[in-house]
């Protein structure tokens, strides 16, 4: 156990910014997950565009709290769009 003043303060910050990185990361993932779900089922093109949409954003917001790095948002960003663009295709 922390014995400083300053030891005990971080230890307080840094369980506050963990519940709200949590927060950030699980609706991260719900809308990934969501987006995911919709482009494999493949049945609506619209309905997939737009859950991808917005599992974009979220993902922008992660990058933009700190809660994720760029590169890794950008990896997930990548194979997302690269999944609905195949999807986009076989419609076409």
């Amino acid at each position: 156990m922390a014995n400083h003043k300053s030891a005990l303060k971080r230890i307080r910050s840094s369980a506050q910014r963990r519940m709200r990185n949590r927060v950030y990361k699980s609706r991260t993932r719900t809308e990934v997950k969501k987006a995911l779900q919709t482009i494999q089922s493949g049945d609506d093109l619209d309905a997939a565009a737009a859950q991808t949409r917005l599992a974009v954003s979220q993902l922008d917001k992660a990058v933009s709290k700190g809660v994720l790095h760029k590169n890794t948002v950008a990896r997930k960003k990548s194979r997302l769009m690269k999944k609905l663009a195949k999807l986009e295709s076989g419609k076409a």
